[in-house]
């Protein structure tokens, strides 16, 4: 941790948190007549790019997105409003914590659907990444969020070596043998 002297690279958590909200049309809707996740996804990467450029001063690309797990569907008529805040900065990126809500205006009741991290790069006006601000903890809230976004960086850097580590064995008879209880046929075994 910085010492908080010299604040004038260091932005508070308040500063760029945004909220949007949007009506849900019948052209948002899938077969099912529930909102696309897509259009849900869309909604999340805007927030995202809001907040972070508010914090960084600069242009900011999506570069991840970490775990999108739809918990309740959306239904056409329902407001949803998507409340995005910096978790966590590391020199260049940002991640962006995205907490969305949906409101069915007939009869009041709020309903949480989705929380997101995006994690966020900020470009110059020659796209290579840019220094973004330091964080301004403001309460233990924010604490948390900096401590589990970290925590979250650290777990998806080491199942990203674990992923490296998977290769399929060269023997293809073993290979055939590691399908054996699973939901496939192999043509022609």
């Amino acid at each position: 941790m910085t010492a908080l002297a010299d604040q004038s690279d260091y932005k508070t958590v308040s500063f760029s948190q945004t909220t949007i909200t949007e009506l849900m049309i019948p052209s948002y809707s899938n077969f099912g007549g529930k909102i696309h996740g897509g259009i849900l996804l869309s909604l999340m990467d805007k927030v995202a790019y809001v907040c972070a450029a508010k914090h960084a001063g600069n242009y900011c690309v999506t570069a991840s997105i970490d775990t999108v797990d739809f918990l309740q569907p959306v239904e056409v008529g329902e407001l949803v409003s998507l409340m995005a805040s910096v978790n966590y900065v590391g020199k260049t990126s940002l991640v962006v914590g995205i907490r969305v809500i949906s409101e069915n205006i007939k009869n009041s009741s709020v309903m949480h659907t989705n929380t997101s991290y995006f994690t966020m790069v900020a470009k110059d006006d020659n796209n290579k990444p840019v220094k973004v601000p330091g964080l301004i903890l403001e309460n233990r809230e924010q604490v948390r969020r900096f401590i589990e976004a970290r925590r979250r960086k650290e777990i998806k850097q080491s199942y990203m070596k674990e992923v490296e580590q998977i290769q399929m064995p060269d023997n293809y008879e073993h290979c055939i043998a590691m399908l054996m209880g699973e939901r496939c046929l192999v043509a022609g075994e």
